[in-house]
């Protein structure tokens, strides 16, 4: 392929669209004889335009002015053709044109950015992680419009410290309706989402390099809350006043025996339900959140309200395995149901999850590959988040090892004996 081009710039006036005595400056590019025009936006008397030597005529201020202006273009535009020609790219004289204008890819702005990965992920991502990037990009333009006083900018422009301003931004923003500002895990989550965005931008070429590098996301480690036996227990055994509760504990004891989350459970019906290779019934279906098997085997008290809600007339409507409850209602409830229970903790049904992974499974010995299969995980170390060890654990396994030694003692013991004698 022929990597020569020819290229030329050439500066004109149109008689034709005169209005008064003023016409537009154009200047012209063509390259290979295929030409592009742009408006300079700059008017002049039509008698003192040379057309011969495609400058104003004249030695007034204003036209010195006005053909030093014509000089820095023509630089420009040349300067645009050098660079396009370094690297390479099929020249041509829009490419030109939009590399001046500042339309090419390396001048998109964030705004743009934001609205091509909005499209990428609204068929390829779950309603909840869509919901949560429309929120961080809510606090993006909050930031610009209130720090940066924009409404957008180039992503060229981006650099470290803008990270650093943005995450000093969210530390002081209180959300409408929260008692106080956003934790610190949150503000980490919000720039690991602008991050992506970024990275994609870095990855398209849209930009030469990541600006953001050198950040490294620090979150703080959470414990996460799980109801002991006891008050596992105490939930499934209490017999509430009002059947809405009583489901409402259904539910979460259904969870706490399966380790299915709520947004999975809705959408469980009788068709989820198979024989395992053990001859035992299990659930089998896909998690939401990230599209994995589901692979359960049901637990005594998983059957039991399976055969309890089997001919419910809520489940009966809506053909599901449990009843149905928007989760907004069902984590109001479970206040209600914690405090009847006499559950000190902030009861929310996720935390049904949190006790399956610790307090059914983990405590009771179930590997911790074996429970990151149960619970849907892609990666083993997303289950070791749960995998704390529960003091009545570390008290049984101490006491296992005191008998071991014990008795490694009375054995070396007993063996020293019969050498002696």
């Amino acid at each position: 392929m022929s990597t020569s081009n020819t290229f030329s710039i050439l500066f004109l006036v149109n008689p034709k669209k005169i209005s008064g005595d003023l016409v537009t400056i154009y200047v012209r590019i063509t390259v290979n004889q295929r030409r592009s025009t742009i408006s300079l936006k700059r008017k002049i008397p039509l008698k003192c335009w040379d057309s011969a030597k495609k400058r104003a005529r004249g030695t007034s201020a204003e036209t010195k002015q006005l053909n030093h202006y014509l000089d820095k273009v023509q630089a420009r535009l040349f300067q645009c053709y050098q660079e396009l020609l370094f690297k390479g790219k099929k020249i041509t004289a829009q490419l030109i044109k939009a590399t001046y204008l500042g339309e090419d890819e390396n001048s998109k702005s964030l705004q743009d950015l934001i609205d091509y990965h909005s499209r990428k992920i609204e068929h390829t991502l779950t309603p909840g992680t869509i919901k949560n990037f429309k929120i961080t990009e809510g606090y993006i333009f909050k930031f610009l419009k209130t720090e940066k006083k924009t409404t957008d900018v180039y992503i060229r422009e981006l650099n470290y410290k803008f990270l650093c301003d943005f995450q000093d931004f969210l530390s002081s923003y209180y959300p409408k309706g929260h008692p106080k500002a956003m934790g610190h895990n949150t503000i980490m989550k919000h720039i690991q989402r602008l991050r992506k965005m970024v990275t994609l931008a870095f990855n398209m070429e849209w930009i030469d390099k990541d600006p953001f590098r050198r950040w490294k996301n620090t979150f703080e480690k959470k414990d996460r809350e799980f109801l002991s036996v006891g008050e596992l227990s105490n939930l499934e055994t209490y017999e509430f006043p009002v059947e809405r509760l009583d489901r409402v504990r259904d539910l979460f004891v259904f969870s706490s025996y399966t380790g299915i989350s709520y947004v999975d459970i809705k959408k469980l019906t009788a068709n989820n339900i198979s024989m395992g290779i053990d001859g035992d019934k299990w659930i089998i279906s896909k998690r939401q959140k990230t599209n994995t098997p589901i692979k359960v085997p049901l637990l005594d008290p998983v059957l039991e309200l399976i055969k309890k809600y089997e001919d419910h007339p809520m489940t009966l409507v809506s053909g599901t395995l449990l009843p149905k409850i928007t989760n907004e209602k069902l984590n109001v409830y479970l206040k209600e149901v914690a405090v009847l229970c006499g559950i000190k903790k902030n009861l929310t049904f996720h935390m049904a999850r949190h006790t399956f992974a610790t307090t059914v499974t983990l405590s009771n010995g179930v590997p911790i590959e074996t429970v990151s299969k149960l619970l849907g995980h892609t990666k083993i170390s997303t289950t070791q988040i749960y995998a704390r060890v529960l003091e009545n654990k570390i008290s049984q396994d101490m006491n296992a090892l005191r008998g071991i030694l014990k008795q490694k003692k009375v054995e070396d013991s007993t063996q020293n004996s019969n050498v002696a004698s």
